[in-house]
């Protein structure tokens, strides 16, 4: 008699469920397939349990930021040779909401992403894509000089009191935290990519917040004991549940005095 039996769309709505997710309510998912475990259906089964919770007032916000539309300058994983960047920076594609794909982000936001009506922000390095009842007005502003700040969608999720919901994965891929860095403050820098301009396809730089998860992992060890968090199994996941406004929040002080400026 097999006793293992693999997580199910109906299984995992349930166990969604059962950790608090509600109908209605929006939420930023961070996932890992892999760590879900087999499913009937894949990224899909996954994205439609995830809908049938949330329901049709509900919205589902994924990340699919296109990072490798940068200067090939800073590559590392791999980087290129010094005469491939003159090549990379005249022929990279300009960014197309509808054409470029995120990289490593995952098979369910993938599948988030192209999913029938989703509605994809327009910054052509740090996009969210988002389905359901909000999707259209919290991806509607996204400033080129605001990749993950006050004027992007992670700003309208806090605002709207959405959660994130960790799926899989751990606190160093967590989106929110870095809407911090934009109030600790952390330093800007340099940012280079290829998009559309009122003249075509330009490549085009700009300055704005220097960010980086390498201590996302720290940060998030620190904030879960204090925080407003369910956790539990979805599927053979690990997955906890807590809202943006407060990561954000704590985040914000841990980096002032853990990552004082230089």
């Amino acid at each position: 008699m097999v006793t293992d039996l693999p997580p199910t769309r109906a299984s995992l709505a349930e166990d969604l469920t059962a950790l608090g997710l509600r109908a209605g309510e929006t939420v930023i998912v961070h996932s890992s397939l892999r760590a879900v475990g087999w499913v009937p259906g894949g990224r899909v089964a996954v994205v439609q349990s995830l809908l049938e919770v949330l329901g049709p007032a509900g919205t589902l916000v994924v990340p699919a930021q296109t990072m490798d539309n940068s200067d090939p300058r800073h590559w590392q994983r791999p980087p290129v040779p010094e005469s491939w960047w003159p090549v990379i920076r005249e022929q990279m594609p300009a960014f197309d909401p509808a054409l470029t794909p995120p990289r490593g982000l995952g098979a369910v936001a993938e599948a988030v992403r192209t999913w029938p009506g989703a509605v994809r922000s327009d910054h052509p390095q740090a996009s969210f894509a988002a389905v359901g009842a909000q999707a259209a007005d919290l991806m509607a502003t996204h400033d080129l000089e605001s990749h993950l700040g006050e004027r992007s969608p992670l700003g309208a999720l806090e605002r709207v009191g959405a959660r994130v919901l960790l799926l899989g994965v751990g606190f160093d891929v967590c989106t929110a935290f870095h809407l911090a860095e934009y109030r600790a403050p952390v330093p800007k820098t340099e940012h280079s990519c290829a998009m559309l301009t009122a003249q075509g396809r330009e490549w085009v730089t700009y300055t704005d917040v220097a960010t980086t998860s390498d201590d996302f992992a720290q940060l998030g060890a620190a904030y879960e004991p204090t925080a407003t968090l369910r956790r539990g199994a979805v599927g053979k996941a690990d997955a906890r549940l807590f809202p943006v406004a407060e990561a954000v929040a704590f985040a914000v002080g841990w980096l002032r005095v853990n990552r004082p400026p230089a």
